[in-house]
């Protein structure tokens, strides 16, 4: 072990142990509850989704805004909650951040129109944008070493494929016995129980001095927001629209002023040494993808489900569950690929087996119901997509420092969530644009689209194996 490892080690446990003793397990299990609610509460509006636009009259586009709304304040703002976290105390931030989810989960149940559903995801979004890094952070706080914070990365993405495995069951079953207002009633309890076991059982570890970037904060936001919010304008006026010209040239001049403002802030929202880390910058540009790829999965697919195959939300969700189990599987084995190879060679191999998983389900021959076809390409998909973003989050953080553990946290969030904004918007456009006047959406389309992300990523993600490979020993270490 290094002489920095060791003194990473030791530096987080001893802010924890300035407190009374803490049970690591039990602390984790109230820490993933914010990662099981965003993962549960995502899938079971995807498997609503159909009913929502059902019920509410919305159009293909007008839904792709109810998800892509949720999903813009959430990367919008993911990095100002990781510096939330770092400066202002991350149990305090965690706390809070639950709080404003679970107000517009409420909120949303009551929805009586697109907009009025719009508001209430916007604000789901801002509460987890608050709460995933503090959650995070607080995660490497009590997981300090490299080898042990993969193997925590582990634990997070078996209760992400726990909260899709659940939400998919709960989400057509809730949708076709009690309607979609049940989607957003159902984690309000679970998330009261979560933040009830943290501010129990995980000591208050007080923030850091330091000023808040608020022109980075501003700049990075608007950028956000802009690309994607161009993006849905395309979907539903065109990529020709005015509208979606000025959105894509707001949410590009912004991130060019937050770079301008980052290189020139003393106390930067996002240091951009961190950037000269080559795993920091593979993994996020892989997270971005794989962003892309899922989100427009958990969309599109349900719509598939139900309008091509013509199956009821009951067995959409009954259906899915393969993709949620190996999700979980994926995810267990994901620190034991990585131990064994080395990060930099697990993240490639799970990208060929998502790759596959989607070119399959683009090709895939079904016409109505489901096939054992279906169900191999779903197997694939999800165990590609366990050991793809377990791999790509500990290559992300498993280095880094006591005082950046938000900021590297808030950052790989923000690129999954980033990548599920922009990716939707830009497939979907393209998706409801081929269509053309005989049909919503082009699922063919839009799964050969995931099929290009999965592939880009791939290319990415050996880069650093064939430059820079570590040794099995470093992953192990």
């Amino acid at each position: 072990m290094r002489k920095d490892d060791a003194m990473r080690t030791d530096a987080a446990p001893t802010a924890l142990n300035a407190h009374p003793p803490v049970s690591r397990g039990v602390a984790m299990v109230g820490l993933a509850t914010a990662m099981f609610l965003v993962i549960l509460d995502s899938a079971m509006v995807n498997l609503a989704g159909p009913t929502i636009r059902e019920g509410l009259g919305l159009t293909a586009a007008e839904l792709t805004v109810v998800v892509d709304s949720n999903l813009v304040a959430f990367a919008g703002l993911l990095l100002i909650g990781g510096r939330l976290a770092d400066v202002l105390g991350n149990r305090r931030v965690f706390l809070a951040g639950m709080a404003v989810y679970l107000a517009a989960s409420a909120f949303c149940a009551l929805a009586t129109s697109g907009p009025m559903l719009i508001a209430g995801r916007i604000g789901q979004g801002v509460g987890a944008a608050i709460v995933m890094p503090a959650a995070l952070a607080l995660v490497l706080a009590l997981y300090s070493s490299p080898g042990e914070r993969t193997r925590a990365m582990g634990i997070w993405g078996a209760v992400a494929g726990a909260g899709s495995l659940i939400g998919v069951f709960l989400g057509g079953t809730l949708t076709q016995l009690l309607g979609w207002q049940a989607v957003f009633v159902t984690p309000v309890p679970f998330g009261i129980i979560g933040a009830i076991i943290v501010w129990r059982s995980v000591p208050s570890i007080p923030g850091r001095p330091g000023r808040f970037d608020a022109l980075g904060a501003v700049t990075i936001t608007v950028g956000i927001s802009g690309l994607a919010l161009g993006m849905v304008s395309a979907s539903d006026a065109g990529w020709t629209a005015p509208t979606t010209f000025v959105g894509l040239g707001v949410g590009l001049a912004s991130l060019v002023a937050f770079v301008i403002a980052e290189q020139r802030s003393t106390h930067p929202l996002v240091p951009l040494a961190v950037f000269s880390r080559r795993s920091v910058v593979t993994a996020n540009a892989v997270m971005l993808l794989l962003g892309g790829a899922l989100t427009s999965l958990f969309f599109f697919l349900p719509q598939y489900q139900e309008e091509v195959l013509g199956m009821s939300p009951l067995a959409t969700g009954m259906t899915q569950i393969p993709i949620a189990v190996m999700i979980i599987v994926g995810s267990a084995t994901a620190p034991v690929l990585a131990k064994r190879i080395g990060l930099g060679r697990a993240l490639p191999v799970a990208l060929v087996v998502l790759l596959v998983g989607f070119l399959w389900l683009a090709l895939d021959p079904t016409t109505s119901g489901f096939s054992v076809s279906l169900l191999g390409a779903f197997l694939l998909i999800g165990t590609g997509l366990g050991l793809g973003l377990v791999n790509a989050f500990a290559m992300a953080v498993r280095d880094s420092a006591e005082d950046e553990s938000g900021l590297l946290s808030g950052l790989i969030n923000a690129a999954q969530q980033l990548g599920g904004a922009v990716g939707l918007a830009a497939l979907a456009g393209i998706a409801i644009g081929a269509a053309g006047e005989h049909g919503d959406i082009s699922f063919t389309t839009a799964f050969l689209g995931q099929v290009a992300l999965s592939l880009i990523a791939l290319a990415l993600s050996l880069i650093p194996a064939a430059t820079t490979q570590p040794a099995p020993a470093t992953a192990a270490r």
